[in-house]
């Protein structure tokens, strides 16, 4: 092993030959001993030494410390004869027998002088360069590399030459910088330099001991001609000196701000004592109590280290930096989160049943999963939470059926609503390096509620937004998966947290917003709209004394009856769910307890003649069925973001040219609904007993009442395909029958959708004739019993079995009356 020892280096630069008292050796070249040396005589073969990080120039001398045994042995071996040997640079460093093609071709015939043998027992050689060469072939390689090789002599320029005489000066000027510059380089050394009178000594003197790297070094070896080799070493001199006055810049100007900082510290370290002398450093007893509290909790072993980590660092800042807040928070988050803590489930299944069904009316099958979950954990004792997405309309007890669980299961409960949220970050949280950096809303909520295993209500979440700020849908898709949310990252915290035992209850008002990815790792649970007869039990059992209580009033100063509160619900409300009934019956309990502020007497039980006077006049008519005295009128089941709805499709006959005109602020979807109907009876017009002519002498017109509400869907076809043939054959439809069915060109009623919502909606109305496809009649298996009482069903295939149920032979005289 070849490396440079810098005390032996510049020894020997500056005449000093070590462990001798008298040197037997110029170190500093005249021109004559140039020109000695340029005689050389370079033997036909020469034993080669490949050195690993350093080029050897002719006349330099240099100090190498031999380590492998094939050098040791030629250095000895040459020592004892005429100690020439060839010195040749590797190409690599990392080869610790190289070959002759890991050498380069040109080297330098050197003189050994010294062979020193150090303290260590290392042995160190010190070589002379003589004059260049380069090899022609390999004569042996045992016991050391021999090779042919030829004289290269060097090529100079005429004597007087004015710009290589500049060119030296430049050289020698440059090197005096470097020399004052670098603080690797002895002073001392520009004394060699200035005092070499040889100018391709001094050439060789400084390619040697330049700052560059050795495949440069060679390149300069290898060029013949002197003047060329002192312009592309003056090219390497000029990039070192930038960089050495651009370090000194830089390490001026850091010097400056380090004495600042020393004077800071110091400050810092006299009020320190002054502290401790008054009793104590707080900083220090911060650090303390943080240990402290450290020692208290389960996290795991990564966890633990992180935490020493981290206060560690703290200890290290200077309280007066911006940086010391922020790891201050940090290290506080750390010591906040409830690492292992988990609440103990309670396993009483009566007890919860009884607690889901005191603060819930219905919702059987919310109410039966959370119990088959509690029966599991019971019986396994340990599994993963499920993710359960509540979808229902507005006001049907979404959201507060999470504060019910959580009572049931007697965990903790937080909320976080989704509703217009657009920014991943926060989901996830930010990163540390941003100013104002926190957690995302998730541990957020996790450390509020102090427990690993709450339940956590994540509201609204198909309103989730997305902009340039990224897509929280995408960022929650970790969150929700059971197979993920055990090491779930954020980008604040910067360690994994395990989310698998949060009971996570999502809830949304429709699926078709929901991210397809996220939806597909929940389990959706459908929460359906209430019937009169529920909302009017909901009343009673919890709006109205919750209502009593916030206005102050006693729960036994009024009764609402029954009658009362069916009132309220059908003639001042219009919803699904039960919200706008909860502000109505608040309105009436104010104004009772006005009437009892003011001393007027107020009767304890209620009727409908102070609703009256308190609600004002109904706001509502309900859709009730309207009769079948008019020909072209049939009714139809839909639904709406509120609930089950009715909607009236009317037909109108003129004499034309057979246009189709829909109106009513209908959609693409019920307009080729439409389409489709008046096709199909063109078609079916021998069935009907119709001229087919009349088709093309006579105008449709299509309307769909409620203009103002946009409607959509193919659910509306068999009430389009009913209405028109009732207004051509001038048949009246069957009394109290409403309808809902998707329609083909060929005649077949396809299934639809939301078919609970719809049969509420008929019970509202007083229809006692349903018409669905068979396709639906599966669906009703799903619906209790006191859904369906008072309703009769009829199950369809095609177009025709609709018209015969729902036509009569009894016909009107005015089929479209004005």
């Amino acid at each position: 092993m070849y490396k440079k020892d810098k005390d032996l280096l510049w020894a020997d630069m500056l005449g000093g030959n070590p462990g001798e008292e008298e040197s037997d050796y110029i170190t500093l070249i005249s021109e004559e001993d140039e020109d000695m040396l340029s005689r050389t005589e370079v033997p036909s073969n020469l034993p080669l030494l490949p050195l690993r990080n350093t080029v050897l120039f002719p006349g330099v001398i240099i100090p190498i410390t031999v380590g492998r045994e094939k050098s040791i042995k030629l250095v000895r071996d040459a020592y004892k004869g005429n100690k020439t040997i060839g010195a040749v640079a590797q190409k690599e460093m990392e080869v610790d027998h190289p070959s002759l093609k890991d050498l380069y071709r040109v080297g330098t015939v050197a003189q050994i002088l010294k062979i020193l043998e150090m303290p260590d027992g290392s042995t160190s050689v010190i070589i002379q360069g003589k004059k260049r060469f380069e090899m022609l072939g390999l004569v042996s390689d045992e016991p050391y590399h021999i090779a042919t090789v030829k004289s290269l002599d060097d090529v100079m320029p005429k004597k007087r030459n004015n710009q290589f005489q500049a060119l030296i000066g430049s050289l020698r000027d440059l090197s005096l910088k470097i020399i004052k510059l670098s603080t690797n380089i002895p002073p001392e050394a520009s004394f060699a330099v200035k005092n070499i009178e040889s100018s391709t000594f001094l050439i060789n003197f400084i390619c040697s001991n330049s700052d560059v790297d050795i495949s440069s070094k060679q390149k300069l070896l290898e060029i013949n001609q002197v003047s060329r080799r002192a312009e592309v070493l003056l090219e390497h001199l000029s990039k070192e000196v930038q960089m050495l006055e651009l370090k000194k810049d830089i390490q001026s100007k850091v010097k400056s701000e380090l004495d600042q900082q020393q004077r800071e510290y110091l400050l810092h370290q006299q009020m320190k004592t002054i502290q401790n002398e008054l009793g104590g450093n707080p900083l220090e007893k911060e650090i303390a109590e943080m240990r402290n509290r450290a020692s208290e909790k389960k996290w795991s072993k990564e966890v633990g280290e992180a935490f020493e980590k981290e206060l560690s660092k703290l200890q290290r800042l200077n309280p007066a930096s911006a940086e010391y807040s922020v790891q201050v928070n940090y290290v506080h988050l750390f010591l906040e989160l409830p690492w292992g803590n988990y609440t103990k489930d309670n396993f009483d299944l009566q007890r919860a049943q009884k607690v889901l069904d005191r603060d819930h009316f219905g919702l059987d099958t919310v109410k039966d999963r959370i119990l088959e979950h509690l029966a599991v954990l019971k019986l396994k004792g340990d599994m993963k939470s499920p993710i359960l997405c509540l979808v229902g309309p507005p006001g049907v007890g979404k959201t507060s059926l999470g504060r019910s669980v959580a009572g049931a299961l007697g965990r903790k409960y937080v909320r976080m609503s989704l509703g217009g949220l657009h920014d991943e970050s926060e989901i996830r949280g930010h990163r540390k390096t941003y100013i104002g950096a926190m957690p995302g809303r998730i541990l957020q909520n996790i450390k509020k509620a102090k427990s690993s295993n709450p339940v956590f209500i994540l509201d609204e979440i198909d309103k989730v937004g997305r902009d340039i700020h990224g897509d929280p849908a995408s960022a929650l898709l970790e969150v929700l998966d059971p197979e993920q949310n055990f090491a779930f990252h954020d980008n604040y915290l910067e360690l994994d947290y395990d989310l698998s035992r949060v009971l996570f209850i999502a809830t949304a008002n429709t699926v078709n917003t929901i991210h397809p990815a996220l939806r597909d790792r929940m389990e959706v649970i459908n929460v359906n709209g209430y019937i009169v007869e529920e909302k009017t039990e909901i009343a009673r059992r919890h709006l109205v004394p919750k209502q009593l209580v916030n206005h102050g009033m006693e729960k036994n100063s009024v009764f609402f009856p029954k009658k009362v509160l069916e009132l309220i619900v059908e003639s001042y409300t219009r919803e699904s769910g039960v919200r706008e009934l909860d502000k109505k019956i608040a309105k009436m309990v104010r104004g009772l307890a006005r009437r009892v502020a003011f001393g007027q007497s107020m009767q304890k039980r209620l009727d409908t003649t102070i609703v009256r006077e308190i609600l004002g006049p109904p706001e509502y008519s309900r859709d009730f069925y309207q009769g079948n005295d008019f020909a072209g009128v049939v009714t139809g089941l839909a639904v709406t973001p509120a609930g089950g709805e009715i909607l009236f499709v009317e037909t109108s006959l003129s004499r034309g040219k057979g246009n189709l005109t829909i109106t009513g602020n209908v959609g693409d979807v019920m307009k080729e609904s439409a389409q489709l109907s008046h096709e199909y009876l063109k078609a079916q017009a021998g069935y009907l007993d119709l001229d087919p002519e009349i088709f093309e002498k006579t105008n449709v017109h299509i309307h769909v009442p409620e203009g103002a509400i946009p409607k959509d869907g193919p659910s509306a076809g068999i009430t389009m395909v009913t209405s028109m043939a009732s207004a051509f054959t001038r048949r009246k439809v069957k009394k109290g029958i409403a309808m809902t069915g998707e329609i083909t060109l060929r005649g077949r009623i396809l299934p639809v959708g939301g078919i609970k919502e719809k049969i509420l909606a008929a019970r509202r109305a007083n229809i006692s004739h349903v018409v669905l496809s068979e396709d639906n009649r599966k669906d009703m298996e799903k619906i209790r019993e006191i859904y369906l009482k008072g309703l009769n069903f009829h199950y369809v295939r095609t177009i025709i079995d609709v018209l015969e149920i729902a036509l009569l032979k009894e016909k009107i005289k005015d089929p479209a009356p004005a």
